[in-house]
């Protein structure tokens, strides 16, 4: 009876350490999966705190600096008409508004869509408001006496991505063209 039991830990034995064996890898993969998500979270949650960030003013400017640089060209002009429409619009002092430009100037050289500043005026903006900042748009593309094609993709770009009816757009145009 005794050599049986004593078979039967020797055959245990190699289990248990099989087992032990599998429990750590399985451990292991479940600790580095956790780093990994953990490190997934993280870098999400950073863009999360970056977007939070962009004000609805800069995001407004930065559009209104896409549409300026469309014809490639940054006429003194279009600049004070930017910082003319930001200072109106939302009551800022000169040293503000240029603050905001040279932020935009800077987010709009290294941005590569329009989503991250639509999506900010979608969250605040009313339809109406957001038709008004589509003649805008318009107003400043048109502020330096000509309209390049490029200005016109970039309008109806901006205008598609903030969700306006095509009705919408051409009255923001026409509107424009009026003042």
């Amino acid at each position: 009876m005794l050599v049986l039991i004593s078979r039967r830990a020797n055959i245990a034995r190699p289990i248990f350490r099989y087992s032990l064996a599998i429990f750590r890898h399985v451990l292991s993969r479940t600790m580095m999966l956790n780093k990994i998500q953990q490190f997934f979270n993280d870098v999400f949650q950073e863009q999360a705190v970056e977007e939070d960030k962009l004000n609805l003013d800069i995001a407004c400017a930065v559009l209104l600096v896409e549409v300026m640089k469309a014809d490639g060209l940054m006429d003194d002009n279009e600049q004070q008409h930017i910082k003319q429409i930001l200072a109106g619009h939302f009551s800022l002092t000169d040293d503000e508004v240029s603050d905001i430009v040279t932020q935009a100037i800077e987010l709009s050289e290294n941005a590569t869509d329009f989503h991250r500043f639509t999506s900010v005026l979608n969250q605040h903006y009313s339809p109406s408001q957001k038709v008004t900042m589509v003649e805008t748009l318009w107003q400043l593309a048109l502020a330096d006496g000509e309209l390049a094609a490029i200005e016109q993709h970039v309008i109806r770009k901006i205008a598609d991505l903030l969700h306006l009816r095509h009705s919408e757009y051409t009255q923001a145009k026409l509107q424009a063209q009026a003042k």
